[in-house]
């Protein structure tokens, strides 16, 4: 699949994939100096690229297990998400979760990003819903194992 990309800024980094078996094309920090990320504090990391991706598809930003495992560093929403109308600068708000100030150097390799097909869904009010064994049981309802 092809996938249009322009430079916002010269500098930016087109974004890479690790190996040939890659999910994930590893998104870069703008490189345009060093980031500090206090403990316990989000930041937003600028790409410097724009991406366009196929209607049907989107761009799902996820942790590089790397950074996230050593240093505490993921989006801080969890998963991020890139509609494929979305034609502005790809951002990253990291989070740092470690109890030490870390910083995102310059060009360092901060997420990645799968791009995966999505179904859009036609919700219809109804009376009731199928019933089924669990019914409504939510966290923890089928085990504790």
């Amino acid at each position: 699949m092809k996938v249009k990309l322009i430079k916002i800024k010269s500098t930016a980094i087109v974004p890479t994939y690790g190996t040939e078996f890659s999910a994930g094309a590893d998104l870069y920090a703008l490189p345009e100096g060093d980031i500090k990320v206090k403990s316990g504090d989000t930041v937003l990391v600028h790409t410097g690229i724009a991406v366009q991706i196929p209607d049907g598809y989107a761009g799902f930003i996820f942790a590089r297990s790397g950074i996230a495992t050593k240093r505490g560093l993921a989006p801080a929403n969890k998963v991020g998400v890139i509609d494929s109308d979305y034609r502005g600068e790809i951002m990253i708000s990291i989070h740092n979760h470690s109890d030490i100030d870390q910083v995102i150097s310059s060009g360092e390799r901060v997420a990645q990003m799968v791009i995966m097909p999505h179904i859009r869904a036609v919700f219809t009010e109804c009376e009731t819903l199928q019933e089924t064994v669990r019914a409504s049981g939510g966290f923890g309802s089928t085990g504790t194992k």
